[in-house]
C-alpha cells in the first residue's frame, strides 16, 4: 500500500514539473513563495500584538501613519524599478548580457543620485516640519517624533536603493528569492523587537530603528552575495553606466512612475486620512482589518508575481496560447480566493478577539475590506499582463483621475456620510476601477490584435 504522504509528494512533484518550461519555473516559484510567504505572514500577524504590547495603541497608530507618509517617497524611483524589470527581462530573453549589465548599472547610478538628493532635501527641511500636526497627536513629544521621522525616513531611503535587487529577481522570474530574503529581514526584526520588549520600556524610536535596520542588513548581505555569485554577469559597474540606457529605461519607467504615484495616493494615504479625520487611535482597527484580509492579496500576489516577467518573455516570443492558458488559470485561482475571503469574513470577529482583543474592528469595515481585496485581485489578473508587456498608457491616465478623486471621495464617505474608516476603503474601491473594469477589456484587445490608440500604448 502506498504511503499517503509519498503519494501526495509525487502528485505535487508531477504537477510542478509538468508543462511549458516557463510554466514550470513559475510553479516552482509559486510553491516556494507559499512556504516562504506563509512564514512571513505568520510573523507579521505575531508582530502586531507584540508591537502593540511594546508601545501604546496611539503610538502604534502614529508609527503606522508615519510609515505610510514616508512610503509616499517610493515614487522617487521615477518608475525605474519596474522599467528595469521589463527591460532586463527582454535582454535576458534575447541573451544580451552586456545590455542587461548596462541596464542594472545605469539604474543603480541614477537611483543613487536621486536618493542622495532626496535625503539632502529632507534633512534641510525636517527641522521646520510640525510632526505633531502632521500626525495629529500631542501624546508623543515633538523631539521624539522628530527623531523617529529621521530614523524612519533614512532607513527607507537606504532600503529603497538596496531593493533594486528585487527587480532583478523578478526579471529572472525568481520572485521566491525576494520573498525568502524578506523573510530573513522579518525574522531579524521580530527577534530585535522581542528583545526590546524584554529589555526596554516602550519606545517608538527603538521600534523604528529595529524595523528599519533589520531589512537593511539583510539587503546589504544579499546584494553582495548575489552579485558575486549568480548575478555576477550583470553586477553593476561604473564602466557600464550609460546615459542612453537611462533614456531607454525612462521611456517605459516614466509611465510606470505616474502609475506608481496614483497607486501611492490611493493605497498609502488611508492611514493619514483616518488619522486626520478620526484620530490616530482609529488607525489600528483599519490596520488590523487590512492585514487580515490582506492575506487574500498576499496569496494572489504569490500566485501572480512570477507571471509579470514571464508574460514579458512570452509576448516577446509571441506565445499567445501560453498567455491565454495562464490567464484562465489565474481566474480559477481568483475564484477560489473569493470563497476563502467569504469564509474569513464569516469568522473575522472571532479571529480579531483571539488575535488582538484590545482592538475593536467594526463589522462594516470588515465587509468593505473583503469586497476591496476581491475587486483588487480581480483587476490584478489582467494588470499583471498589461504591466508585463508595458502597455500602460490607459492605466496611467485613469490613475491620474483616480489620484484626484480618491481623497475627496474618502472625505465624503468617511466624514459626510459617517462611514468612518469603512468609507475610506469604499473610496479606494471606486478609485481602482481601471483594474476590474478596463484592464480585462484591454487584455482581450491586445491578445486579439485589435488594440489601437490608448489601448495599445
Amino acid at each position: 500500500m502506498n504511503n499517503p504522504l509519498t503519494s501526495l509528494i509525487k502528485y505535487i512533484d508531477g504537477f510542478v514539473t509538468k508543462g511549458h518550461q516557463r510554466s514550470v519555473k513559475a510553479k516552482k516559484n509559486i510553491f516556494a513563495s507559499f512556504l516562504i510567504k506563509g512564514t512571513s505572514i505568520f510573523i507579521g500577524f505575531y508582530m502586531v500584538p507584540l508591537t502593540i504590547g511594546y508601545v501604546a495603541k496611539e503610538q502604534y497608530g502614529v508609527w503606522l501613519t508615519l510609515s505610510s507618509v514616508v512610503g509616499w517617497f517610493s515614487f522617487f524611483d521615477i518608475g525605474l524599478g519596474n522599467g528595469l524589470r521589463n527591460k532586463l527581462a527582454v535582454a535576458l530573453a534575447e541573451n544580451d548580457m552586456e545590455r542587461a549589465k548596462t541596464y542594472v548599472s545605469s539604474t543603480y547610478a541614477v537611483l543613487s543620485f536621486i536618493i542622495s538628493g532626496i535625503m539632502l532635501i529632507f534633512f534641510v527641511l525636517q527641522p521646520f516640519l510640525d510632526w505633531q500636526g502632521i500626525l495629529n497627536t500631542k501624546e508623543i513629544g515633538a523631539e521624539e517624533l522628530r527623531l523617529v521621522s529621521i530614523a524612519t525616513f533614512s532607513f527607507f531611503c537606504i532600503n529603497f536603493l538596496l531593493k533594486i535587487i528585487h527587480s532583478i529577481f523578478f526579471a529572472y522570474q525568481k520572485p521566491a528569492l525576494q520573498g525568502l530574503f524578506n523573510l530573513f529581514g522579518n525574522i531579524l526584526a521580530l527577534i530585535v523587537v522581542f528583545v526590546l520588549t524584554k529589555t526596554t520600556q516602550g519606545s517608538l524610536l527603538y521600534l523604528s530603528l529595529a524595523l528599519g535596520l533589520a531589512p537593511m542588513l539583510v539587503l546589504v548581505v544579499v546584494s553582495l552575495i548575489m552579485f558575486q555569485g549568480d548575478f555576477r554577469a550583470i553586477a553593476p559597474s561604473l564602466a557600464y553606466i550609460k546615459k542612453d540606457q537611462f533614456s531607454e529605461l525612462w521611456g517605459l519607467g516614466g509611465r510606470f512612475f505616474i502609475v506608481q504615484i496614483s497607486f501611492i495616493i490611493i493605497y498609502s494615504t488611508d492611514n493619514l486620512i483616518i488619522t486626520q479625520l478620526l484620530g490616530p487611535q482609529e488607525v489600528p482597527a483599519y490596520s488590523v482589518a487590512h492585514k487580515y484580509f490582506g492575506l487574500i492579496t498576499a496569496v494572489f500576489a504569490i500566485i501572480s508575481a512570477p507571471f509579470w516577467s514571464a508574460y514579458t518573455e512570452a509576448y516577446t516570443k509571441k506565445d499567445v496560447d501560453w498567455i491565454l492558458s495562464t490567464n484562465r488559470k489565474l481566474i480559477k485561482a481568483w475564484a477560489g480566493l473569493v470563497l476563502l475571503s467569504l469564509l474569513m469574513l464569516a469568522g473575522s470577529s472571532y479571529f480579531y478577539k483571539f488575535w488582538v482583543p484590545e482592538i475593536e474592528v467594526p463589522v462594516l469595515l470588515s465587509i468593505i475590506m473583503c469586497i476591496y481585496v476581491n475587486v483588487l485581485t480581480w483587476g490584478n489578473i489582467f494588470v499583471v499582463f498589461i504591466n508585463g508587456v508595458g502597455k500602460i498608457q490607459l492605466q496611467l491616465i485613469i490613475g491620474i483621475v483616480s489620484m484626484v478623486i480618491n481623497i475627496p471621495l474618502s472625505y465624503f464617505f468617511a466624514s459626510t456620510l459617517g462611514l468612518e474608516s469603512a468609507g475610506v476603503i469604499l473610496a479606494s474601491i471606486i478609485s481602482v476601477a481601471y483594474g476590474p473594469i478596463l484592464a480585462p477589456i484591454q487584455f482581450k484587445k491586445i491578445i486579439n490584435g485589435t488594440a489601437t490608440g490608448l489601448w495599445n500604448k
